[in-house]
């Protein structure tokens, strides 16, 4: 009876130990940083290149020389064939959508979308074009946030995550005198 005992007790310990929790947690800062990749691709001008690095030590660091942080990351896959095609359609679309945002006619709502903020300053021709390109540009939107969630297996929970951490970036990103709204539903000039 005391072998069986010690055998159950041993057997309890080994279970206990061998048990591994495995936290499971929402990339915040890896989401963030495709976010910011993404609103620059779309809002890039054709033909802009990007910065040289201003620094000897940013020179160092790009080929891994230099303090890096040792922490595991996970990379957000923001290159497959369906986020690349919302995107182009995106950058191509933005030229358009440009004029719209300058004279404050749309801006970036705290949701991930845009927004016809002043139908007023448009004639009745504009107005048509503006809510045909809204609707187009909202609809890749939420297409971008969701297909970020599958292809990165996120689950459909985390769209709402990855739309909060896009409409950041798109309301950061945003020129000077465009308007943004912000997290209590006000419209700002930036």
């Amino acid at each position: 009876m005391r072998a069986i005992c010690k055998v159950c007790g041993c057997l309890a310990i080994l279970f206990v130990a061998a048990c591994v929790t495995v936290n499971v947690y929402f990339p915040a800062a890896e989401v963030q940083k495709a976010a910011d990749k993404i609103v620059d691709d779309v809002r890039k001008k054709t033909g802009e290149t990007p910065a040289a690095p201003s620094s000897g030590v940013e020179i160092w660091k790009r080929f891994g020389f230099g303090v890096q942080p040792a922490y595991a990351q996970m990379n957000i896959d923001i290159s497959t064939p369906a986020i690349r095609g919302l995107k182009d359609a995106m950058k191509n679309r933005f030229p358009q959508l440009k004029p719209l945002y300058d004279q404050g006619a749309v801006g970036e709502n705290n949701n991930g979308l845009i927004e016809l903020r002043d139908a007023a300053a448009l004639s009745l021709a504009q107005r048509s074009q503006a809510n045909r390109l809204i609707d187009q540009e909202n609809s890749d939107r939420n297409a971008l946030y969701g297909e970020i969630a599958q292809a990165n297996k996120l689950g459909p929970e985390s769209v709402a995550q990855i739309r909060k951490i896009f409409a950041n970036s798109w309301r950061e990103k945003s020129l000077a005198g465009w308007w943004v709204q912000n997290d209590r539903g006000v419209w700002e000039k930036k």
